[in-house]
């Protein structure tokens, strides 16, 4: 149902169905469609106490109808994600959209997102089905597994899934404090079997002024 038109515009063909995206983001749409504003990213009332506690705030509307609609925000580029029942972890400003169908909800990040100066919590899309995530320039995606684990820039991460366990790593010496330091400071280390999406472009991060 999901699929590129160009590499920043995303094409969703419905038939009847729905599906969930960012508050704004339609660009187009032929047929029928009805628009409807939704709470938020998360599921029920835990999932409303969860992100007015962490700062994690989606505004995502509801689409539905019979045709097409085309989606995009600011330029971005736009990079599909096929879930069969694993869990994704993105951040709430990299989702344009996903399926309906889709549990969407929040969990801890810790350092990692203290450093990426976007809060300690994170976004969850679970469930089978489609999601397009946004990056700053075409993202790659790179393969972790148990011989070969992974280490990104907090400013450059955009998402990650399958079953990869995350840890901050920073390399905060006293050379660091007097201005010498490798340029560096803080990584996300990723370790386990799973697909990690990285962006060419660094965005503001508390790390990034160390």
């Amino acid at each position: 149902m999901f699929r590129l038109q160009g590499s920043k515009v995303l094409a969703v063909d419905m038939t009847g169905d729905a599906v969930k995206a960012k508050n704004g983001s339609m660009v187009a749409y032929d047929g029928q469609m009805a628009f409807k504003k939704l709470s938020g990213g998360g599921e029920g009332l835990r999932g409303m106490v969860t992100r007015r506690l962490t700062g994690e705030q989606m505004t995502v509307m509801e689409v539905r109808g019979q045709g097409t609609c085309w989606f995009a925000d600011r330029a971005s580029e736009i990079n599909l994600v096929n879930l069969q029942g694993d869990k994704l972890y993105v951040e709430s400003s990299n989702l344009l959209a996903t399926d309906a169908g889709l549990r969407t909800g929040t969990t801890f990040t810790g350092l990692r997102g203290a450093s990426q100066g976007n809060g300690l919590f994170t976004t969850t899309v679970e469930g089978h089905g489609q999601a397009a995530i946004m990056s700053d320039g075409p993202a790659v995606v790179l393969r972790v597994s148990p011989q070969f684990p992974l280490s990104v820039d907090p400013g450059a991460y955009v998402a990650h899934q399958g079953d990869l366990r995350q840890s901050f790593q920073s390399g905060v010496t006293f050379r660091t404090l007097l201005g010498e330091g490798g340029g560096e400071a803080f990584q996300i280390r990723f370790e386990g079997d799973g697909l990690v999406y990285v962006q060419p472009s660094e965005r503001n991060t508390i790390a990034g002024d160390v």
